[in-house]
C-alpha cells in the first residue's frame, strides 16, 4: 500500500502562503503596539489631569500640574544649556541632587503636582507642598519638544485646518512658564536661590476645579494676554489657551526619548539636550496624533485624535 506524502510544489506554495501572511501581519502588529501606546499614554494622563482638578477641590487651593521640560538646568528656551552652573544647583542637598539627577530622564515625560498652602496648614503659614512623587509618561510616549518652547510666540508653534472645513483652524500654544515652584522638592526654597530657580511649564486648576492662571483666576479665552514680551508673560500669567474654543490641548507623540551626555567634563549640572525620535518619524504633526483637550469651565479633559489628510 503506498503511502501519501505533499509534493515539493505543494510544500513551496504552503511555505509562500506563510510568508505572505507574515509580511502583511508584521506592519499590523507593529502598529498595534504603537496604538497600545498611544492609549495607555492617553489614558494616564487624562486620569492624572483629573487627579490634578480633584486635588484642588479638596485641598480648597489652586493646584499647578508641573512638567519636566527639556533643557530644565538652563534658562528658558536656551539651547545649547547655559553656563555657568545655575546658582539654585551649588546650593542643592544631597537627596534633593539625587531627585534632580532622576528627572534628567524625565524631560518631556515627566511631571507632578504642587501646591501653595494646603489642609492642614496653619492661617497665615502656608507653604509650597508636592503632592505626589515625580510621574512619568508610558515608554514609547511623550510630549513634543514643540509645545514646551517655541521661539516665535506668541504666533502659535502649530495651527491646523480641519479636514472637514477648512476654515476652522486648531491652534496649539506652548505652556506657560513661572520659575516660582520649589524644585526639584518642596523643601528646595533656600532664600540665595529663590530669584534663579528654572522656569518650569505647567497647568493649573482652581478651587472650583477649573482651568486657571498662576493666581487662580479662571482662563479666558480673549487673546489680548498676547502682547508683549516673552519675558513679560512668564511669571503669573498663563497663555497656553486654545483661542478656537478656550482651555488647553497637550499633545502627545510616539517615540522614545534619550538623556542629553554630559557636555561639561565631570560637572554633572551641565548636560546636552535630549535626543528625540519620533516612530514613524512626524506622528506629532504630520500624520495622526493624540491631543487631550482640557475645558476652561469644567476643567475636564478628553482625548481627540487628529489625523492629517
Amino acid at each position: 500500500m503506498g503511502q501519501r506524502a505533499f509534493t515539493l510544489v505543494e510544500m513551496l506554495t504552503v511555505i509562500a502562503i506563510i510568508g505572505l501572511i507574515a509580511a502583511f501581519s508584521i506592519p499590523v502588529l507593529k502598529n498595534f503596539g504603537q496604538a497600545n501606546v498611544s492609549v495607555s499614554a492617553s489614558r494616564q494622563l487624562l486620569d492624572d489631569i483629573g487627579r490634578a482638578r480633584q486635588f484642588a477641590m479638596s485641598q480648597r487651593t489652586t493646584v499647578y500640574m508641573v512638567f519636566v521640560p527639556p533643557n530644565f538646568w538652563g534658562q528658558l528656551g536656551s539651547s545649547p544649556p547655559v553656563s555657568p552652573i545655575p546658582a539654585w544647583y551649588n546650593l542643592l542637598t544631597t537627596p534633593q541632587l539625587t531627585v534632580l539627577s532622576n528627572l534628567y530622564e524625565k524631560q518631556l515625560v515627566g511631571y507632578t503636582f504642587l501646591a501653595y498652602g494646603a489642609l492642614g496648614d496653619q492661617p497665615g503659614r502656608h507653604t509650597w507642598h508636592y503632592l505626589a512623587p515625580w510621574q512619568s509618561l508610558p515608554d514609547g510616549a511623550f510630549i513634543p519638544t514643540w509645545k514646551f518652547y517655541n521661539a516665535t510666540y506668541p504666533t502659535p508653534p502649530l495651527s491646523f485646518s480641519d479636514p472637514a472645513n477648512a476654515n476652522y483652524t486648531f491652534n496649539i500654544y506652548p505652556f506657560s512658564y513661572t520659575n516660582t515652584f520649589p524644585f526639584p522638592t518642596e523643601d528646595s526654597t533656600n532664600p540665595l536661590y529663590a530669584t534663579s530657580l528654572p522656569y518650569l511649564p505647567y497647568i493649573a486648576f482652581n478651587y472650583l476645579g477649573q482651568l486657571s492662571d498662576y493666581s487662580g483666576n479662571m482662563l479666558s479665552s480673549s487673546d489680548e494676554k498676547l502682547s508683549g514680551p516673552l519675558g513679560a508673560r512668564i511669571s503669573g500669567q498663563d497663555y497656553d489657551l486654545d483661542f478656537v474654543g478656550g482651555g488647553i490641548d497637550i499633545p502627545l507623540a510616539q517615540g522614545s526619548v534619550i538623556p542629553g551626555k554630559n557636555t561639561n567634563g565631570n560637572n554633572s549640572a551641565v548636560m546636552g539636550m535630549p535626543g528625540v525620535n519620533e516612530m514613524p518619524p512626524g506622528n506629532s504633526t504630520n500624520i495622526a496624533y493624540h491631543v487631550i483637550h482640557i475645558d476652561p469651565l469644567t476643567g475636564r479633559s478628553t482625548l481627540e485624535y487628529h489625523k492629517m489628510q
